[in-house]
């Protein structure tokens, strides 16, 4: 098991470096896509300087121009507020923007580490100390875990056991006889499976099911640990 605990290291380290290259790279991308589209807005006070502009170069004194450029004045103070209020919805949109990006990518290093990781145990198998199995009582005990089984998955599990002691791998038919008792030849390799399947139910852990009871195509099931660490009552 040391390889693997390198090797998930490895991963954590790499998946950190990512991390931060990946939140650094959004957050440049992101700032430089703001200080483009402020810079490219236009000034609060363009109205109002093209309505005093005219006011300068067009000398105007009958009541109804003067009343005109009143009328422009205002319209310039209500696109400043308009412009204004822009300014920082665009802000609180980026912001917002920013953390849901950062987030997404957190959560995708998360799980592509925690797949790897996964992958890792998988191909080596999970590490079993110790598989007591306590026949009369049906109660099975894998590491420090606990397992109050029904008498036919006891059995199965039992069965798996005692192959594994022997070095042999079972086919379903092979496992429903020898829990059955009747002959090999009489039994359906989908009833032995159907018992497999009851036994990973029973111990509820689903890596730990997966990875205990191994599946090897074309031959059989077999018990992923090692048989010195087996014990039959």
């Amino acid at each position: 098991m040391p390889a693997i605990s390198f090797s998930a290291s490895d991963g954590a380290r790499s998946a950190a470096r990512t991390v931060a290259l990946g939140l650094g790279a959004i957050v440049l991308l992101l700032g430089a896509t703001g200080v483009l589209l402020f810079l490219n807005l236009p000034s609060a006070g363009a109205f109002n300087a093209r309505v005093e502009r005219i006011f300068v170069e067009n000398p105007l004194t009958a009541p109804a121009e003067l009343r005109l450029l009143e009328i422009l004045a205002l319209s310039g103070e209500a696109f400043a507020e308009t412009l204004r209020s822009y300014r920082l919805v665009i802000f609180v949109l980026l912001v917002f923007a920013t953390a849901l990006l950062v987030t997404a990518l957190a959560i995708l290093v998360m799980l592509v580490a925690l797949n790897r990781r996964l992958g890792a145990i998988e191909r080596a198998g999970i590490e079993v100390r110790a598989l007591q199995i306590d026949r009369p009582l049906r109660r099975v005990k894998l590491n420090d875990m606990e397992f109050d089984l029904t008498e036919a998955v006891t059995e199965t599990l039992a069965v798996l056991a005692e192959a594994r002691m022997d070095d042999e791998i079972l086919s379903g038919a092979e496992i429903e006889a020898l829990v059955s008792g009747r002959a090999a030849a009489d039994c359906d390799e989908a009833a032995g499976a159907t018992r497999i399947k009851r036994l990973r139910d029973a111990l509820g852990n689903a890596l730990v099911s997966e990875l205990l009871v191994r599946n090897i195509a074309r031959q059989g099931y077999v018990l992923a640990i090692d048989r010195r660490a087996i014990r039959l009552r």
